[in-house]
């Protein structure tokens, strides 16, 4: 069943709902008549001096903080496609916008320096508790305005060209052929993976980030690795860091006037996370001093940047980013792309059928050509994305004063682009509840199918998209690919992943740089 129930038909090009979107704010702001006032938009009313923020509460709170999916979903069944979330103590009203042209309205106005929801427990963190480290430079996550656009300028021409992400199709082809060695190791007399397979894709992705941001093999996926380890602390610090952030900014914000436990148990696993990434960055600075480079596949994307950068903090920081956003976000992706492969006959068999024209011989390496040659593959990922992403969508902190679906909008407020809602939504998507990944290609015979450009957007967009975007579809494409090889290996794929209990270690959260 749809998240949404059916409205209207898609009878208009996309092109054409862009150009009445415009005339129709245009108009609204000719007349100012027509413009109902902000305190008019619908949504929960807030009470004297606890707001809205008891509603987020334990025990006697209305709604669960660590779902934001399914608050989002109750947020449009109630109060329609525009709804505030005001009253949050120590923090902006959200406004939730379930429209895909007021989405594109707002990015596309946009300008050189967007301003995301701002992650205050990380501002504070990187720019209070620790700002003798960062100092001016914090980074891309959680960091706004000139300095962020300073850093990303520095750092994003090696993360986002395309040739230079080719490279690393044969290290990362490296490291997914001893995770599915794991795989298969792990197995157990009903041929089943363990419960907690979803702890193994954690180590897989960030012995991924590992090798592509630092030239190094953390030994993640060793058979005999310490529950002590350093990689597993690693993991586990970067987890708790990004699933706290949600609680403790919708919240009541105690921990920004005095340490809080909650706060006090984030700024000492943050410093762990420093403490232990920065010595395996320290070992990659060391190594690079003495590397003789033979080949450009040999240079780590942190050696790229020092190539051109002379500060080495900032190579510093652009690792310490990558490993704290990369770990979760692609683990818990993999986790909802593998859990549908495995309870989707018919989508398992086209992929096996177009990986086997692609790839007849198992040993042969892959390449950015048969990479690109994989479109059903790639279509999967991206209708696993629209209906079952692991991210809720996007958001912008307005910069001036906005008229979204008839309501003067102050600035300041934060907008929440819940794609996962508009993704399914019948206006923006044709047959929405159906699962289709050929809705992502382009067939000259067959239905044809229509979806908006800004219903369906897991990486964002513009100047703040997703910075790791391209390293996080090769690392998912060249997994699914090599699963291929060891298909008869792992043919129980539907018992096996239905022990992952995935569904429920879903956690969705806005992210982005």
């Amino acid at each position: 069943m749809s998240l949404v129930k059916k409205s209207a038909h898609l009878s208009k090009s996309p092109l054409r709902l862009r150009r009445q979107a415009s005339v129709c704010s245009d108009s609204l702001l000719r007349n100012k008549d027509a413009v109902k006032p902000y305190s008019e938009i619908p949504g929960p009313k807030p009470i004297p001096i606890l707001g809205n923020t008891w509603r987020l509460l334990p025990v006697i709170g209305q709604y669960n903080i660590s779902d934001v999916a399914k608050l989002s979903v109750l947020f449009y069944q109630e109060y329609g496609k525009i709804v505030k979330l005001s009253g949050l103590v120590g923090r902006p009203d959200l406004l939730f916008v379930y429209d895909a042209d007021e989405i594109q309205k707002i990015y596309r106005q946009e300008g050189p320096t967007p301003f995301r929801p701002s992650m205050p427990c990380l501002v504070k963190y990187k720019g209070e508790v620790r700002k003798e480290f960062f100092g001016r430079e914090g980074g891309v996550v959680g960091v706004h305005g000139e300095p962020w656009k300073t850093f990303r300028t520095k750092v994003q021409k090696p993360i986002l060209q395309l040739h230079t992400v080719n490279k690393y199709v044969e290290p990362i082809e490296a490291v997914t052929k001893d995770f599915i060695q794991r795989m298969l190791e792990m197995k157990d007399e009903n041929q089943e993976m363990p419960p907690d397979f979803d702890n193994e894709i954690h180590k897989w992705a960030l012995e991924c980030i590992g090798r592509v941001s630092l030239d190094v093999r953390l030994g993640c996926l060793d058979r005999n690795l310490s529950p002590n380890s350093e990689a597993l602390k690693i993991i586990s610090a970067a987890k708790y860091a990004l699933r706290n952030i949600a609680i403790l900014e919708l919240r009541f914000p105690f921990w920004r006037f005095f340490p809080t436990s909650l706060w006090t148990r984030y700024v000492k696993n943050m410093d762990y996370f420093v403490e232990i990434c920065m010595k395996h960055i320290d070992a990659a600075m060391e190594r690079l001093k003495k590397k003789s480079v033979r080949d450009e596949r040999d240079l780590s994307l942190v050696e790229r940047i020092l190539a051109n950068e002379a500060d080495p903090k900032t190579a510093y920081i652009l690792a310490l980013d990558l490993i704290l956003v990369g770990i979760d976000t692609i683990s818990m992706a993999v986790c909802s792309i593998l859990y549908q492969l495995a309870t989707r006959q018919e989508e398992q068999e086209k992929l096996y059928q177009e990986l086997r024209r692609v790839l007849p011989n198992k040993n042969e390496p892959l390449t950015p050509e048969r990479l690109n040659q994989m479109v059903f593959l790639k279509a999967f990922v991206k209708e696993v994305f629209r209906k079952y992403s692991t991210v809720i969508g996007n958001g912008r902190t307005l910069q001036e004063d906005t008229v979204l679906l008839g309501y003067n909008v102050p600035k300041g407020v934060q907008v929440v682009f819940p794609t996962l809602v508009t993704g399914s939504m019948p206006e923006y998507v044709s047959n929405p509840d159906q699962f289709l990944p050929e809705r992502w290609m382009k067939c000259t015979e067959g239905p044809s199918y229509t979806i908006h450009p800004f219903a369906s957007l897991p990486y964002g967009y513009g100047a703040r998209m997703c910075l790791g975007r391209r390293f996080a579809d090769l690392e998912i494409q060249v997994l699914l690919a090599k699963l291929y090889h060891s298909w008869s290996g792992l043919t129980n794929w539907s018992t096996c992943t239905n022990r992952w209990s995935i569904k429920s270690r879903l956690c969705t959260r806005l992210m982005g740089s």
